[in-house]
């Protein structure tokens, strides 16, 4: 507690401290209904024992834009040993800042401790690398402090479900008002401490309709660079909520549009410089983003396999141009891919399985002569793998008729089907086989003669 106070003393902050602006319900008309069972129950028993407990960040962002959150997290000063007392059903997670996961049924809320501000200098809580990344950071703070350690302005609201009133202590109010994201403190150094809020900020601006504001735009492409430094798998699920936000096709665009596609994904350097793979990558997000809109599943190993697809295609073309077959030389291509790709972007092994499957699947779809097509209907991956030819066709990659056969192939009856087939144009060769009875009796004659 003494450390913490003189943190604040020689920082200046207990002299600076910044009042919220509160937003009462009849200007802002959040009804607490609108706030998840789990939440409520984890804020009220919260204050009930002496504790503050707000709802914050996204949800309310996302309640004052007249959307539906996914989840709902809660913050507190109430240390994650307290939290964790208070809940039965609850675990603390985190190392760069250690969170308490409270479930209530099928629904798990984060419950945060309000985080300390940047002055605070603790030995071992904070840790950053050179580039100004933080690694670590456990030190605890008040509100005010949390509010300004929040990325955007429009993710620093607080919302009482007790009083249903929001604390605001950056403009976050009057931004989503004017539909503008804008970040808290100096954008470049804010961008440092964590380079994956330069996409964060993209995803937001795509799928939420707002306008990054001139000062928070500024640095990200000088600083572009910095995603160089972190870590594949928190890339992925990053890089994974943009591709699954319903605004694929706008964020991939912004991603563009502010210097950040480079090294993401190769598809992204190289693909959407090539009119025909951009088209097919552009299908593919569209048809994604329209799925999502209309609450139907989504494969992540699809969405992959599509934005990755022309760049196995040159491999597979330069592979076959040193002699080697077709198929052995999709499988080289393939594994040539994903292994680039891993050094970038860490695409989980049970989506690399599915990705490879509906690829080798591809050829297999020019085959509709005698049992293929009959196989090839049995196979467990031949739904995503069609769609994914559909794909194709509609890009102008593959010849429409093909697509059109596999549609009526899939509805038609056995008669149909055998009439469907299409018949090789050259004699199938036939295998010499040699039957070792013979074999060995005319090695026996030749022995005796």
């Amino acid at each position: 507690m003494i450390k913490k106070f003189l943190g604040r003393v020689f920082s200046g902050q207990i002299f600076k401290a910044r009042q919220p602006q509160i937003v009462p319900f009849n200007v802002h008309g959040v009804a607490r209904e609108r706030i998840s069972a789990c939440a409520l129950k984890v804020t009220q028993t919260l204050q009930r024992h002496d504790f503050a407990a707000f709802v914050v960040g996204g949800a309310v962002r996302d309640v004052l834009l007249g959307r539906e959150p996914k989840d709902f997290d809660v913050v507190t000063d109430a240390t994650p040993e307290e939290v964790r007392a208070l809940f039965r059903r609850s675990r603390i997670i985190g190392r760069r800042f250690r969170l308490v996961h409270v479930m209530c049924g099928p629904e798990t809320v984060e419950v945060s401790t309000y985080r300390g501000g940047h002055a605070i200098e603790d030995a071992g809580a904070r840790v950053s690398d050179e580039h100004g990344r933080i690694l670590r950071d456990n030190v605890f703070g008040n509100q005010e402090q949390d509010a300004t350690r929040r990325d955007f302005t429009i993710n620093a609201l607080f919302y009482d479900p007790a009083s249903r009133e929001i604390w605001d202590y950056h403009g976050g109010v009057e931004d989503l008002r004017r539909r503008r994201l804008r970040m808290i403190g100096d954008p470049e150094q804010r961008y440092r401490e964590d380079p994956v809020r330069m996409l964060r900020a993209v995803r937001l601006a795509a799928s939420r309709g707002l306008e990054i504001d001139s000062r928070s735009r500024k640095p990200i492409r000088a600083l572009s660079n910095l995603l160089a430094n972190v870590p594949p798998s928190r890339l992925f699920d990053e890089m994974l909520k943009l591709l699954l936000s319903g605004h694929a096709l706008e964020c991939v665009t912004k991603l563009r549009k502010e210097g950040l596609h480079h090294g993401l994904l190769p598809l992204l350097d190289v693909i959407l410089e090539q009119p025909l793979g951009e088209r097919f990558v552009m299908l593919a997000l569209k048809t994604t983003d329209e799925r999502i809109r209309a609450d139907k599943p989504v494969s992540p190993s699809f969405l992959f396999a599509a934005l990755l697809w022309h760049e196995v295609l040159a491999a597979w073309k330069s592979i076959e141009g040193k002699n080697v077959p077709a198929i052995p030389a999709l499988y080289q291509a393939m594994d040539q891919v994903m292994q680039a790709q891993a050094e970038q972007l860490a695409i989980p092994r049970r989506f690399g399985s599915d990705m490879k499957e509906i690829w080798a699947l591809q050829p297999r779809f020019l085959q509709r002569s005698g049992h293929r097509p009959y196989r090839l209907l049995q196979h467990l991956r031949f739904r995503a793998a069609y769609d994914f030819l559909l794909l194709r066709c509609e890009s102008g990659e593959v010849d429409a008729a093909v697509g059109e056969w596999w549609t009526r192939f899939q509805r038609a009856g056995e008669a149909e089907r055998a009439q469907m087939l299409v018949h090789d144009a050259e004699p199938k060769k036939r295998r010499r086989r040699r039957r070792r009875g013979r074999r060995d009796e005319g090695a026996s004659v030749k022995a005796e003669g």
